[in-house]
């Protein structure tokens, strides 16, 4: 099955893996076999109150004068400035919009609500001449993002699709190997520090690939998909012994789970540090139910879980293939709908670290579908707002109130970082930035005079 047609399928597939049963988290068990699973209200219920256990924090602002005797009466304002929890998108769209105007829009529509962005890294777009690799558009999104305040991932370092494997890649199999681990080298310390997370090996499931006949898939082929990802994580690891290194496909059944329990060292450790889970649903949000149990399954690899690829698309699809109708009305309703729904079950699973959109316009969609929060002119679909209302409002910390008897105001926070800002009965404002964090104290303590 190639990966169009296992993608049309996706929607229908078996929620639970073959010989991989779920993960039971003692908070959070499902339901025992053959109970009646729930509806889709009780599941979103269930998220909810899963958000509010696992994304939240308690923590304790305290307000002391300089004699260290506690000061009450003191208003605070908390308001959040960046989740940890990473909502992200590719930026594929950054410098080719086109228009001035429109590459203003998509930038700022971009950074009101992303903290993460997927830069492409395909090896056939990103080095056309051999030795001659296109850096410099890298540093362009790097520098802005940075400004922003926003965390970019590069995707893909190794493909065998097309888009990855160059058309200059030699017939030798050796150079092949040389090339490829020379490209991971350079990439991963190159951007070090910058961009330290990657999808280092991408679809590999489907090796042998009998669709895509390229060099790097005869070469994956040969050496067969497990020794094809282990090498490349082991040079990605070389090059960079902190970076977040994913593996990244379009599977969730028990192919790739085999795969990815494969990927140890001697020691029996995984030799990857994040799960990457691509969601592209063009025919519809899988249900509430398979949601839950492929983040479940994956789970039981003790691995964060990174949703990399989601789309839910806003039109028709008038035929095999990339024929697509355009964004409508009653798409955009729908496609809201799911998006809200979507989010909340995986913002409430404690494993997952990052949910990444795909494409964030319709401009250039993948397949040429609706498949943005964005319309082709740069305008917010529903689901955008919708998207908007969930992570900067339902979702973000915004609360104040005043110190009690022992200058103490207690706080519940979502994790990410905070702005701080006490305003004393007499005397100036004081504002301060921190991180608040699961499992940790998260005790404020500012000395005013």
């Amino acid at each position: 099955m190639n990966r169009r047609s296992f993608l049309r399928a996706a929607g229908l597939a078996p929620a639970v893996l073959a010989g991989a049963p779920a993960i039971v988290h003692s908070a959070d068990a499902p339901a025992k076999p053959g109970a009646p699973v729930a509806g889709d209200d009780e599941l979103l219920a269930q998220a909810r109150a899963r958000i509010a256990k696992h994304r939240m924090a308690e923590g304790l602002v305290a307000v002391i004068d300089r004699q260290s005797r506690p000061v009450p009466e003191v208003t605070i304002a908390v308001e959040q400035v960046r989740h940890e929890f990473l909502f992200g998108c590719n930026c594929f769209l950054f410098d080719k919009v086109g228009e001035p105007a429109l590459e203003e829009q998509y930038r700022e529509r971009f950074a009101g609500l992303m903290n993460f962005a997927t830069l492409g890294f395909y090896w056939a777009a990103y080095e056309r001449e051999r030795g001659k690799a296109n850096h410099a558009a890298i540093e362009r999104v790097l520098e802005w993002a940075g400004k922003q305040g926003i965390r970019c991932k590069g995707h893909p370092l190794v493909w065998d699709h097309p888009a990855g494997s160059p058309a200059w890649l030699p017939e030798d199999f050796d150079q092949v190997k040389a090339l490829s681990d020379g490209r991971v080298r350079d990439l991963v310390q190159r951007f070090r520090g910058r961009l330290d997370t990657w999808d280092v090996v991408n679809e590999a499931t489907h090796l042998p690939d009998h669709v895509n006949k390229t060099r790097m898939a005869d070469w994956g082929a040969r050496l067969g998909n497990a020794l094809y990802t282990r090498e490349a994580l082991l040079r990605a690891r070389q090059a960079s012994p902190s970076a977040t290194l994913i593996v990244n496909d379009y599977r969730t059944d028990t192919p790739y789970y085999r795969l990815l329990d494969g990927l140890r060292d001697n020691s029996g450790r995984l030799l990857f540090d994040v799960v990457g889970l691509q969601s592209h649903m063009h025919d519809g949000c899988w249900p509430l139910a398979r949601v839950w149990s492929v983040c479940d399954t994956y789970a039981r690899l003790r691995r964060p879980l990174h949703f990399t690829e989601t789309t839910l698309v806003s039109g028709l699809r008038l035929g095999p293939g990339e024929n697509w109708g355009p964004t409508e009305a009653a798409g955009e309703a729908r496609q809201a709908d799911e998006v809200a729904k979507f989010y909340t079950m995986l913002f409430g699973h404690p494993d997952v670290q990052a949910i990444t959109w795909w494409d964030l316009s319709d401009r250039g969609a993948w397949q040429k579908a609706a498949a943005g929060l964005l319309r082709a002119d740069l305008t917010p679909k529903p689901a955008y707002e919708r998207l908007q209302s969930l992570i900067k409002g339902e979702w973000w910390t915004r609360t104040s109130g005043r110190t009690n008897a022992r200058g103490e105001l207690t706080v519940q926070a979502f994790l990410g970082r905070h702005r701080i800002t006490l305003t004393p009965p007499q005397g100036d404002q004081v504002t301060r930035e921190v991180e608040w964090r699961a499992g940790q104290r998260n005790r404020v303590e500012f000395k005013i005079g």
